[in-house]
């Protein structure tokens, strides 16, 4: 049975239709849905590299508040939400997900051509390869 759901956003309207995907999965299984952002450590290849995060604080905190929102207007009372802070992005899901006692992951895939599929489409796959639970793939309409 599942009792605690796991959904990662990035800003994106597929992101947010993973939400919707997760809020139903769980509405319908009474389970506590989690909404995390990975906010990504890009850049400081080699030495001397400038590395920063893609998001500042604020800006990771309104992508979480969105996606709350999509949550709580699917039915889902009180999402919980986090910030993660990874290099890598599939495997900061993963790693959340398996300290959390999480038992079901909900992302998204654009399902669209060109590099935001690559870049996406290669965190969802990722997921799916190596997550220790069932994992949803909510494609774009």
């Amino acid at each position: 049975m599942t009792q605690k759901i796991l959904c990662s956003v990035d800003g994106s309207e597929h992101a947010l239709n993973a939400v919707r995907v997760a809020a139903g999965l769980a509405k319908a299984t009474g389970a506590q849905l989690t909404i995390v952002a990975v906010n990504e450590l890009v850049g400081g290849h080699g030495r001397g590299g400038i590395s920063d995060y893609i998001w500042t604080e604020a800006e990771a905190a309104g992508v979480l508040k969105i996606a709350a929102n999509e949550a709580r207007n699917s039915g889902v009372e009180n999402p919980q939400v986090a910030t993660i802070q990874s290099r890598d992005v599939a495997r900061a899901i993963i790693v959340y997900a398996e300290d959390h006692g999480v038992d079901h992951i909900v992302v998204g895939s654009s399902g669209k051509g060109g590099f935001k599929r690559l870049m996406l489409g290669s965190v969802s796959r990722e997921v799916t390869d190596r997550a220790h639970c069932p994992v949803t793939i909510a494609r774009a309409a």
